[in-house]
C-alpha cells in the first residue's frame, strides 16, 4: 500500500503492565463519576491518535483496529478534517438548520444524494446518530405507504433507541430489563451462509414466504437490512439474496432501507456495501465514518419518498450541526483524494494473506467480510462457537498493544475495522499479533 503521511510515529509500544498509572487514575474517576453501564474494551486512556495508532496517558501506543467502530475511515485526526473544523468553528458552532439556515448543511446533502446508489432525483435529512437516522427512515417509509409493519432480520443491529432497540436482535447487553419496547416490528430469517447453508435465492424465498404468510405486503412499510451485518457478526449475505429482496419491494409497494450506518462510506471497497451488487435502495442511512469523527448521520433516498413527509415533520435540535458538515465535507473528500475504496480492498488482501493460516487450524470456521471490514468466526473442534478462545485471543491483543473487538450473536467473531489510512507495516504488525495470540492462548 501507498505510504501516507502521519503526524504520530506509526509504531505499537506498550511500556508496561496496563493500565498504567495516569489511567488506573483515570478510571477510579470514572467508577465515581460515570454510569456503571459504560465499560470501556480497553484498560488505558486515549490523549492523542492519528493514522492507526492510539497513544494513552501513560505513553502506550496501540494499533487500532477497531476506528471507534467504524468511524474514524480518514484517521482520528486527519488534517484537512481537523482544518476543515477549525474554520467552521470561528464563524458560529451552531444556529439550528431548521431556524437560520446555512451552506455546509445543503453541501453535505447534495455529495450524499451524489454518492449513494441509483440515477433517480434524491432529497437528504441529517441527522445525529446512526439510530436516530434508521428511526427517521422508518418514520419516512410509513409516512410514504401510510402502512405501519417493518420487517428486519435475525443477526441484525439498528441502535439504542426505543424503536431501534425493537429492531436489534441481540438481547445482553442492548436489550435486556429496557422493556416493552416498540411494536409492529417482525424479525425474519437472514441469509447466513456458513450457517444456513442456502444460496441466496433459497434465503430470499424463505424470507419473503414467511413475510408473505405472517406479516402481508399490505400491511408492510418498510424492510430495513444492513448489507453486511456489523454487530451481528459482520454476516455478508450469499449473491442474489439482496437483490431478490428488493424486487419484491418494489413489487408490493414496501420501502426497501440500506442500513449503511457500518458497512458503508469506502469501508467494504466501495462506497456502500450495496454497490458490491448493484443494489438500489429506496432509502439508505449513513452514520460512523461520515464525519471523520464528529456527530452526523443521514437518510437519503428517492425524493417523492423523503417529501411524502410533511413541512416540520423531520429534524432535530443538533441534526446537521455546521460543525459536523465541514468536518463530513472534509473527510468525503479525503476518502476520494486517497482513494480509500481502493485502500480498502488492498487492506482486505493483506489480511487475508496475514489470517488465512488460521484456517487450517480447524478453529476459525470462517474469514469473510470486505474490504477493511474483516471477522473472523471461532469455533470449538465440534463447530459450536467458542466465545471464550475468542475472549482469551482479543484480551491478550490488548495486552500486546493492539485493539480489537469482538461481535456475533455468541461472542465468538473478532471484527477488523482498521482505518483506512492505516500504513501497510502497522497492519501487517498487528495481524501478526493476533495470530501470535491465537497460538499463545491455544498452548
Amino acid at each position: 500500500m501507498k505510504d501516507l503521511t502521519y503526524r504520530l510515529p506509526q509504531k505499537r509500544s506498550v511500556q508496561g503492565p496496563l493500565p498504567g498509572p495516569a489511567s488506573q487514575a483515570l478510571a477510579e474517576r470514572r467508577d465515581n463519576a460515570v454510569a456503571r453501564a459504560l465499560t470501556p474494551g480497553l484498560p488505558a486512556y486515549i490523549v492523542d491518535a492519528d493514522g492507526g495508532v492510539l497513544v494513552d496517558a501513560d505513553g502506550n501506543s496501540f494499533i487500532d483496529f477497531a476506528s471507534g467502530i467504524a468511524v474514524t475511515t480518514v484517521g482520528a485526526s486527519n488534517e484537512k478534517v481537523a482544518a476543515a473544523v477549525q474554520e467552521s468553528v470561528q464563524h458560529f458552532t451552531h444556529t439550528c438548520f431548521m431556524v437560520s439556515p446555512y451552506e455546509s448543511y445543503v453541501a453535505v446533502c447534495e455529495k450524499l444524494n451524489e454518492l449513494t446508489p441509483g440515477s433517480f432525483a434524491k432529497k437528504t435529512v441529517l441527522l445525529n446518530s446512526g439510530a436516530e437516522a434508521v428511526e427517521n427512515a422508518v418514520k419516512i417509509a410509513r409516512a410514504y405507504t401510510k402502512k405501519h409493519s417493518v420487517v428486519v432480520f435475525d443477526n441484525g443491529y439498528h441502535g439504542r433507541t426505543n424503536l431501534t432497540l425493537a429492531m436489534t436482535a441481540k438481547n445482553k447487553p442492548y436489550k435486556e430489563g429496557f422493556g416493552p419496547l416498540a411494536g409492529n416490528v417482525h424479525r425474519i430469517p437472514t441469509s447466513y451462509p456458513l450457517r444456513d447453508g442456502l444460496s441466496g435465492k433459497e434465503a430470499a424465498d424463505r424470507a419473503i414466504t414467511k413475510i408473505e404468510q405472517e406479516i402481508g405486503a399490505n400491511n408492510l412499510a418498510c424492510v430495513v437490512i444492513e448489507p453486511i451485518q456489523g454487530e451481528g457478526g459482520f454476516i455478508e449475505p450469499a449473491e442474489g439474496f439482496l437483490p431478490a429482496l428488493v424486487e419484491w419491494c418494489q413489487s408490493n409497494n414496501v420501502v426497501f432501507v440500506a442500513d449503511e450506518i457500518q458497512a458503508g462510506l469506502a469501508r467494504t471497497g466501495d462506497w456502500f456495501a450495496c454497490d458490491h451488487e448493484g443494489i438500489v435502495p429506496d432509502l439508505i442511512t449513513t452514520a460512523k465514518g461520515i464525519a471523520g469523527g464528529m456527530p452526523l448521520s443521514a437518510v437519503t433516498g428517492r425524493a417523492e419518498i423523503i417529501d411524502a413527509v410533511q413541512p416540520g415533520g423531520l429534524g432535530g435540535t443538533y441534526g446537521g450541526n455546521p460543525v459536523a458538515c465541514a468536518a463530513a465535507l472534509a473527510a468525503l473528500d479525503q476518502m476520494a483524494e486517497l482513494n480509500l475504496n481502493g485502500r480498502a480492498r488492498e487492506i482486505e488482501d493483506i489480511i487475508r494473506e496475514e489470517l488465512s493460516p488460521l484456517l487450517d487450524t480447524g478453529r476459525v470456521a470462517e474469514i469473510r467480510g470486505r474490504g477493511g471490514m474483516i471477522a473472523l468466526e471461532f469455533v470449538e473442534p465440534s463447530g459450536q462457537p467458542d466465545a471464550a478462545l475468542t475472549a482469551a485471543i482479543a484480551a491478550r491483543c490488548k495486552e500486546q498493544g493492539v485493539l480489537i473487538l469482538t461481535c456475533g450473536m455468541n461472542g465468538n467473531v473478532i471484527r477488523l475495522l482498521p482505518p483506512l489510512v492505516i500504513s501497510e507495516e502497522l497492519l501487517r504488525d498487528g495481524l501478526r499479533v493476533l495470530v501470535d495470540a491465537f497460538h499463545a492462548v491455544q498452548a
